[in-house]
């Protein structure tokens, strides 16, 4: 085996993906089932407004693979280019808009400013006291429940072995590489990719590369099914904790989250529960971007296991420590537009040594430095 991908949510699946499409012989090992964690409760929002700087090489990658993915998985996972417009309700949060706004155009990155009057008459009902809004036409929105799945059956079909259900118990470097003792046996590989999500921490500790990552879990919701009339994924430009977002699923349905903070979670064994009382203030939130939902019902709410790094940026990129080891993990909740390309990214960098998108703001031994 030439490289065994430790985790099967979307950044793990995908890099497998991109591994056998190189050629390289691949198994990847998934404790539960692929994309049940942090995945599977995502957003499905996928936007490069607002991101660090730095990362949007990697988002565009990204941006350009979900465009592709129908076609390249042979499966719809529901990427659609709805646009993502982001409201503004204050003179700071404009400030802010168009800083970020003038700084991203060099990125590579055009958003366009909408006053109030436009964006009443292009998005009626949206927003109704907001003094403006970005508008970013060429993101959108993809299905977090359809994606590792696909990501992982077209890694199978190209060679790639994947195993669920299965708990990685040691890790031991060789002389070829590396040993992993695992809850159905032994295997063995020269590189290891470590994509285990708010657990990857544990996995790099095991080789000397304490990272500060803190677990969380996300509050999301979803409404009974509506009249189809809003169109793009909607978030807030904000300062302050009241930074909700929500769009609405081709079935009517409307997807809500942020707003409320984000729970603690045990790693032990790792389910995150939704904090019901949260659940009013952002109502509030989501009132706020949309009226005419104060009288639909939230039919579900959930939450999941995501890692966030302390200056909220993920680890990418080769060991600091042991060579053969690779890591990309702790996307503090950002990292479902991102995944396609991060897949890609670590697949090019495992292959051939280098990437041509920077990963150099994102390395492990930053935190080394910074101690």
């Amino acid at each position: 085996m030439d490289v065994i991908v430790i985790g099967g949510g979307l950044m793990g699946t995908s890099a497998a993906f991109f591994l056998a499409r190189r050629g390289l012989r691949v198994t990847l090992v998934e404790r539960n089932r692929v994309g049940t964690g942090a995945t599977v409760a995502s957003f499905g929002n996928i936007r490069r407004s607002g991101r660090y700087l730095p990362q949007l090489p990697l988002a565009h990658r990204s941006l350009a693979i979900w465009r592709e993915a129908e076609k390249l998985l042979r499966r719809d996972v529901e990427f659609r280019k709805t646009g993502h417009i982001r409201l503004i309700f204050d003179a700071d949060s404009r400030a802010d808009m168009r800083k970020f706004a003038t700084d991203a155009r060099p990125w590579g990155l055009e958003l366009e400013e909408l006053t109030a009057r436009e964006l009443h008459a292009r998005f009626p009902g949206l927003g109704p006291t907001a003094i403006g809004a970005s508008w970013s036409p060429e993101d959108g929105c993809g299905n977090p429940r359809l994606i590792c799945p696909a990501f992982a059956a077209a890694a199978a079909g190209l060679g790639a072995e994947i195993l669920e259900d299965t708990e990685v118990l040691e890790i031991t470097p060789t002389a070829a590489g590396f040993r992993l003792d695992t809850s159905r046996g032994p295997l063995a590989a020269g590189v290891v990719l470590n994509t285990a999500g708010a657990w990857g921490a544990r996995i790099a500790a095991r080789f000397g590369e304490e990272v500060p990552l803190t677990p969380k879990g996300p509050q999301m919701g979803v409404t009974e099914p509506l009249p189809h009339r809003i169109l793009p994924v909607v978030g807030v430009w904000t300062r302050d904790a009241s930074d909700g977002y929500f769009r609405q699923v081709e079935r009517g349905n409307i997807v809500f989250g942020g707003g409320a903070g984000r729970v603690d979670v045990d790693l032990d064994p790792g389910h995150a529960k939704y904090d019901p009382a949260r659940l009013p203030v952002q109502l509030r939130g989501l009132l706020r971007m949309l009226p005419a939902l104060a009288d639909v019902s939230v039919i579900r709410t959930w939450s999941g296991c995501e890692g966030y790094m302390r200056d909220m940026l993920p680890v990418m990129g080769p060991s600091g420590t042991t060579p053969g080891l690779f890591h990309a993990f702790g996307f503090c909740g950002h990292g479902f537009q991102l995944g396609p390309g991060v897949g890609d990214v670590m697949a090019e960098l495992i292959a051939t040594g280098a990437t041509e998108t920077p990963l150099q703001d994102f390395r492990i031994d930053r935190f080394r430095a910074a101690a």
